[in-house]
């Protein structure tokens, strides 16, 4: 991660930099450290403590920049003197030998195997807690040395990252930060190293349980070159996704400084502001992913957070746009915020939106908007409001899209719209144009989600309809295949919807279904499903319903006696749900009767 550097310190990068050098030795005096390859080497054997030992340290630092020169450190056989120098007392050998394992742990496989096996990082981390709470220039050098070379040891390699998190080090950094965070190239090196080690799953918890937020928080505010407001911003995203932190943030205040970077940026179009006003409210946004986070900041809809969110809706800058529309969709994740937004106007908003993104408009913004309004449409008393309100000829509009994610947005709204809507399903189901859009992406086989979202609404129109006019266009479109295909999905809410559409239509349209239910192979699918034991009680119990449906076709009639169902419903008449018992009973005497 960092190489140590010469003399003073560098801006490390996501790739590292070196350690800082105290003291550059002498122009009159040379230490050879011999030929490295042939035998084993003590570093100033004899003389712990001693001025010489520091020097040596420093050599060994110098050389090992050169990434030729790390393996035959290793070989040398340096890593374990060095370590056992991680015992003196002297600051200066500590802060060479800091400085020459790091360098030597450097993008160093064989280094930091080597610095694992003589126990270097406990050594690190022990001093790094005995020594967090001095402030003197001199201990500072040293701390920032010790980081430094414990984000070498660790970088981009899970299993020693893992490792330091074990071992505690977390905690310990955070309070270096804190009580440091005025020494530039101390904090530089805790937030590199927060930024590698939050990546990892199990840092979170413990992150969790420190003031991370609060001093994170609070670093970001006495900040004001764009470089470290982004180092800081590489930390806050990996630690965001964890919901215990994204609520310790918000209440630390991070909120009121993303708002205020939004002010500040929004009319720049300074690549920098750009890019941060980007970034700020992407973090808003992640924010509002976790529950308690998202439910404190909305504040019964009268929050600051909120109506400031809101003003992002009707702006000219298409990230501002985005963001807000992102954060309306999670603020929509429950029903009692959800009702509140749409009884305060937030749907005509977002409609708006929509309509200045329909010719060549902006995919995420579209993609945005559609998931708020899917969100909003499901609280029951929400549907025939944004019904009302034109939301279905709003959605309609982006029907020629061919963006799968704005796709399968547009699907869902949809279907959360007709939901127990009778008249909303009848009118979408009769839509000629609708309706074989929904064929045709039926056969999405490369967007799978397109695909089952098509399958799901497919069926809702008729399920919600009950209307022959609508089975009758979904007939003629060439839908009936794929509600049977639908039947055989891995998801049983799929093949239950299949099954109920499938029964209406046979109960209201069978003679006009007819030829296309045969050609699907429809009967040899029911009989499947009623032989697999795996199948769930529901899908046995409308596989059974339908069969009875399909007796008042002659063709489906003498399939159903082709296939002897009977055998295997009279199985079902013991079967454990009574439901499931009980139709099969009804089904075997339907199939008796008119065999």
């Amino acid at each position: 991660m960092a190489l140590l550097a010469s003399h003073f310190y560098h801006s490390a990068s996501a790739t590292g930099s070196l350690l800082p050098e105290a003291e550059q030795v002498p122009e009159d005096r040379h230490y050879i450290l011999g030929a490295m390859g042939e035998r084993p080497v003590t570093v100033a054997s004899g003389y712990p403590g001693s001025s010489c030992t520091a020097k040596v340290a420093n050599i060994i630092a110098e050389v090992a920049k050169n990434e030729f020169m790390r393996i035959p450190c290793v070989d040398a056989g340096l890593i374990s003197p060095l370590v056992q120098l991680l015992n003196s007392k002297d600051q200066e050998v500590l802060l060479q030998t800091g400085r020459a394992l790091g360098n030597i742990c450097y993008d160093s496989h064989e280094g930091r195997s080597a610095v694992d096996q003589a126990g270097g990082a406990q050594i690190v981390i022990d001093h790094l807690r005995s020594l967090c709470s001095i402030t003197d220039p001199a201990n500072e050098k040293l701390l920032t040395v010790f980081c430094g070379m414990l984000m070498n040891y660790s970088n981009e390699n899970d299993s020693l990252q893992a490792q330091l998190i074990n071992m505690g080090v977390i905690p310990t950094l955070v309070t270096l930060l804190g009580i440091h965070y005025q020494n530039a190239a101390l904090t530089e090196m805790c937030l590199i190293a927060f930024g590698n080690l939050a990546e990892l799953e199990s840092s979170k918890e413990q992150f969790a349980s420190t003031n991370i937020a609060e001093e994170m928080v609070k670093l970001f505010k006495k900040q004001i070159e764009h470089d470290k407001r982004e180092m800081i911003f590489e930390v806050l995203a990996p630690l965001a996704e964890n919901d215990a932190i994204k609520l310790q943030l918000v209440e630390a205040g991070l909120v009121e400084c993303l708002l205020e970077i939004v002010q500040q940026k929004v009319d720049s179009d300074k690549e920098d502001d750009v890019a941060e006003l980007k970034t700020a409210s992407d973090l808003m946004v992640l924010l509002l992913l976790g529950d308690e986070s998202m439910q404190k900041l909305f504040e019964g809809g009268k929050g600051n957070v909120f109506q400031r969110v809101l003003s992002w809706i009707p702006s000219n800058n298409h990230q501002l746009q985005l963001a807000g529309a992102l954060a309306i969709a999670n603020f929509a994740r429950n029903d009692g915020n959800c009702i509140h937004m749409v009884d305060n106007g937030i749907v005509e908003k977002l409609m708006d939106l929509l309509d200045r993104h329909v010719e060549d408009g902006n995919v995420t913004v579209q993609h945005a908007a559609l998931s708020a309004l899917r969100n909003l449409a499901i609280p029951v008393v929400n549907k025939a409001k944004m019904l009302s309100a034109g939301v279905t000829e709003a959605v309609l509009k982006f029907l020629k899209s061919e963006m799968p994610p704005v796709q399968f947005k547009l699907l869902g709204t949809l279907r959360m719209l007709i939901d127990a809507q009778a008249e909303a399903a009848e009118q979408l189901g009769k839509n000629i144009k609708l309706v074989e859009r929904l064929v045709e992406w039926c056969e999405a086989k490369d967007h799978a989600g397109v695909m089952g979202e098509s399958n799901r609404l497919l069926s809702a129109l008729i399920r919600h309809s009950k209307s022959k006019d609508v089975i009758k266009t979904i007939v003629q479109s060439g839908g009936i295949k794929h509600l049977v295909t639908m039947a055989t999905s891995e998801h049983v809410i799929m093949q239950n919807e299949a099954l109920v559409a499938l029964a209406l239509i046979a109960a209201l349209e069978l003679d006009t279904a007819e030829k296309d239910l045969e050609s699907a192979k429809l009967v040899q699918i029911l009989h499947k499903l009623l032989a697999d034991e795996r199948s769930a009680p529901e899908i046995k119990y409308n596989s059974m319903v339908l069969i009875c449906a399909l007796m008042g076709s002659e063709s489906l009639h003498k399939e159903v006696q082709d296939l002897a169902f009977l055998d295997v419903v009279s199985k079902l008449r013991s079967h454990e749900n009574k439901s499931v018992a009980q139709q099969a009973s009804l089904t075997e005497q339907r199939l008796t009767v008119e065999s």
